[in-house]
């Protein structure tokens, strides 16, 4: 289950005792009420902590170190009100481990020009305060998020809630643990990777089990358990018979239900926020988890099919990072299956066997029961539903061997043209920017996978500082996206990140 931890991030301002302390008096003033500002204006999802006013190697240091240790603190927001000597920021910055956001802003919005004088120009200098800071920070080669503007500003305070979502992903990646149930399908490649690497780079813990040992946990889930959630099925969702006996397909929704419950207490028994199953391998399952597995990814659980344990904890990481927000459009695994290339109405038909998300939902959900060729199972009960219209992005991790690399497309979603009666599964339907043809071009050259993470909440720039802040490559296939610039950029980051 998702649960949103309470954050908090600090406000850190820098200055000097070169000018008194009646000046550092009105610094702790004005950032005062910048703090409070942010705090009231309802468009942060996590609080801003004042700080004291930083004007010593130790005091910096020691600030650090304290957020470091504070679990509660997701980042630091810096901000020089005067000018702030860079070197006295060097240790702390050295020692510093989480997401830093550089805020360039200053506390009035335009010059007093009929009454600007040397001591109002001493005194609010964060344009000069601001660069020689900025200047240790890159000369150090330190990853930070930069956001310039006034802090009353809607604009602004809402790029400051983009890097709150960022930070709280780059924090929490390291705790999220994937379970695999059994192994990545055979003679697939970029369902595979270096997990020992993964660790290092986003701290996952990628773990195997036999499925018997979940299978158990399954099996041990009491008859009242299953009724009680198949009740809250059949009252949620809308139940497509179709012509089966309806006591029948109850027992095969019945599994789902059981599968569920078993999965989620062995999921939270062993402490695992993503799981991957493959239908290759599914030992006493009676049915490869469909309903399932919907409804866990629903309750926040990353998922990737086929063993795919980079989208499983892709998937995740994309769930905490829009855990906080109001009215999400929805967040899910997606497969790229087959492409509708009509000009004028091209896209792609997004799914999968049985395992799509229903927060991505729009209209009427319904579960169906139909036969699946593929795991030699029971026939499995899956939610049906078409997504909502809109921008989202696809995301795609892959190991290149030496590195990793994440692709990130927008995309916008659409209405299919027709109806799909015979399709037992959930769909999305995109065209990827900038068009179909050049979109789907550079996701190939970059190595894209079929399997992607897929949100409408989140942006790429957001998944994009968050590449950056583990030190990973990230590529990026949008409207400005022209095939000769994009195989350039491949080529510089084959350069750059080996």
């Amino acid at each position: 289950m998702l649960q949103k931890k309470n954050y908090v991030f600090w406000f850190c301002t820098g200055s000097q005792d070169l000018y008194g302390e009646e000046c550092l008096a009105k610094v702790a003033e004005h950032s005062h009420k910048i703090v409070d500002a942010l705090n009231a204006s309802g468009l942060l999802p996590y609080e801003v902590v004042w700080k004291p006013t930083l004007i010593t190697n130790e005091l910096i240091r020691r600030t650090f170190n304290e957020a470091n240790l504070d679990e509660s603190c997701a980042g630091v927001i810096t901000w020089m009100h005067t000018f702030s000597p860079a070197k006295s920021w060097i240790l702390g910055l050295q020692e510093y481990r989480k997401p830093l956001l550089h805020f360039h802003t200053q506390f009035n919005e335009e010059i007093p020009y009929d009454s600007i004088d040397m001591d109002f120009m001493n005194e609010n200098q964060s344009a000069h305060g601001d660069r020689e800071y900025g200047h240790i920070v890159s000369r150090m080669r330190i990853e930070r998020k930069v956001v310039v503007g006034h802090w009353s500003d809607p604009v602004v305070v809402g790029k400051i809630a983009s890097f709150m979502r960022t930070a709280v992903g780059i924090v929490e990646s390291s705790h999220i643990r994937v379970m695999r149930v059994a192994d990545n399908m055979r003679n697939v490649a970029v369902t595979e990777g270096d997990k020992v690497e993964a660790q290092i780079k986003f701290g996952w813990e990628v773990d195997a089990y036999p499925v018997n040992e979940i299978a158990e946990s399954v099996d041990a889930v009491s008859a009242s358990d299953v009724n009680a959630l198949v009740d809250e099925y059949y009252e949620k969702y809308n139940i497509l018979l179709e012509g089966r006996d309806p006591e029948e397909f109850k027992k095969h929704v019945a599994v789902q239900a059981q599968i569920e419950i078993g999965f989620e207490r062995f999921l939270e028994e062993k402490n695992y926020q993503a799981i991957v199953t493959h239908f290759g391998d599914l030992g006493k399952l009676k049915q490869l988890p469909g309903l399932a597995i919907q409804r866990l990814m629903e309750k926040g659980y990353g998922f990737g099919a086929e063993g795919d344990w980079k989208v499983a904890a892709m998937v995740r990481l994309m769930k905490i990072m829009t855990g906080d927000m109001k009215n999400p459009k929805g967040t899910s695994m997606l497969e790229d299956y087959t492409y509708n290339l009509v000009k004028g109405k091209e896209g792609i038909l997004e799914a999968h066997m049985l395992e799509i998300c229903p927060s991505i939902a729009e209209g009427p959900i319904s579960i169906k029961c139909q036969p699946l060729s593929m795991g030699d199972r029971e026939d499995p009960a899956r939610l049906v539903f078409t997504s909502k219209e809109g921008s989202g992005i696809a995301v795609s991790l892959i190991d290149l061997g030496n590195r990793f690399r994440m692709i990130i497309n927008d995309v916008d979603c659409k209405k299919v043209e027709k109806p799909m009666p015979k399709l037992p599964v959930a769909t999305n339907f995109w065209t990827p920017q900038p068009d179909m043809y050049t979109g789907a071009e550079a996701w190939i050259l970059a190595g894209g996978a079929h399997h992607t993470a897929f949100t409408y909440d989140l942006t790429a720039e957001q998944m994009g500082d968050f590449a950056a802040a583990m030190g990973v490559e990230a590529v990026y296939i949008d409207k400005d996206t022209k095939i000769r610039d994009f195989k350039r950029d491949l080529m510089l980051g084959e350069v750059f990140y080996r």
